[in-house]
């Protein structure tokens, strides 16, 4: 269900972690396997003493859970490659260094503040020519797949190698939910091998443990199951739209109060200065003491910003108004 939906190629593998900085992690371990065992290294026998080096490229908007997860495996937060951004904070194509021996490309669909997806269609085959792994961090934006008023955002994501998401956002289900993909099942297996002890005893049917991190975990799929099946295609489809028809109502609410909005509203985020950086921090402080609703602030390209982020199922249009009320109250009283 998942690998169609999303719009993945089929035969895609899939395991089920605790949130999107272990899918992160998985899909990073999978393609770590992968070039390593293309260079000639076995990673999980050697371990990384002698292997030969990878080059990991990255935006100058890459999230921290990417950077936790590049950390974990070895492979370094501060030796990565990064790549100028455009004021959506999209990778810019035109920006990609030349890429040549072990290359792990990581690029965002969905961008935590602003909901921008960098250009898929001319980086990943740039990356696929010179022989690279491409990874996709997409929290929020896998889901856009599932939406045909939003799915043209995910062109060209297809073409990845694996893809790291979760479901207790958009989704809906509870903490802690996140879901791994991997183009080539084996690579995301292979990462995660152990020695199998003597007890274990191997079936015919799939084994979950072997496609994630943990041997112990509870059974999440459930969950996730029983939101699809509840829901169904239309169903998901309606709820994401509606979040984005949301989102969009609240950029333009504040801006014929007379608010900057910093991004341009294309999927679940928005960004709004209410003027300088103080006035933006008093007000941000103010509406999560209201308690209408709660935001929180963020940095974006060097500006104080209140960052609103709709992913509710529960969330109506009537609350939207009221909302937007607070702000605009809140924001002149500051």
């Amino acid at each position: 269900w998942l690998v169609d939906l999303l719009g993945l190629p089929p035969g895609t593998g899939a395991g089920f972690v605790t949130g999107c900085t272990m899918a992160n992690f998985g899909g990073l371990a999978a393609a770590r396997h992968a070039i390593l065992k293309q260079a000639g290294w076995n990673v999980e026998d050697q371990g990384l003493f002698g292997a030969p080096p990878i080059t990991v490229v990255v935006g100058e908007e890459v999230h921290v859970s990417l950077l936790k997860a590049l950390s974990l495996l070895g492979l370094g937060r501060e030796r990565v490659v990064r790549v100028p951004v455009d004021s959506q904070g999209r990778m810019k194509a035109s920006a990609l260094p030349r890429l040549s021996g072990p290359t792990l490309v990581c690029i965002q669909a969905g961008n935590v503040n602003s909901g921008a997806f960098d250009h898929a269609g001319e980086i990943i085959p740039a990356a696929r020519d010179a022989g690279a792994w491409v990874h996709v961090d997409g929290a929020f934006g896998l889901w856009a797949a599932a939406s045909p008023a939003q799915a043209h955002l995910m062109e060209g994501f297809d073409l990845a190698d694996s893809w790291a998401t979760d479901a207790h956002k958009w989704l809906n289900v509870p903490y802690d939910s996140g879901l791994v993909f991997c183009r080539r099942t084996g690579d995301l297996r292979a990462a995660q091998t152990y020695i199998r002890a003597a007890y274990l005893q191997d079936g015919d049917e799939r084994e979950p443990m072997e496609f994630t991190p943990e041997m112990s975990r509870r059974a999440r799929g459930v969950e996730i199951w029983a939101a699809l099946r509840s829901l169904g295609r239309a169903g998901l489809a309606e709820m994401i739209e509606r979040s984005c028809r949301q989102a969009a109502r609240f950029a333009e609410g504040l801006t014929a109060a007379g608010y900057e909005i910093l991004n341009d509203v294309q999927l679940n985020q928005v960004m709004v200065s209410f003027g300088d950086p103080e006035k933006t921090k008093r007000v941000i402080l103010a509406v999560q003491q209201d308690g209408t609703c709660w935001c929180g602030g963020t940095l974006w390209q060097g500006r104080t910003a209140m960052r609103i982020s709709v992913s509710s199922w529960a969330t109506t249009d009537a609350d939207v108004e009221r909302c937007l009320a607070a702000f605009i109250r809140i924001a002149k009283a500051a």
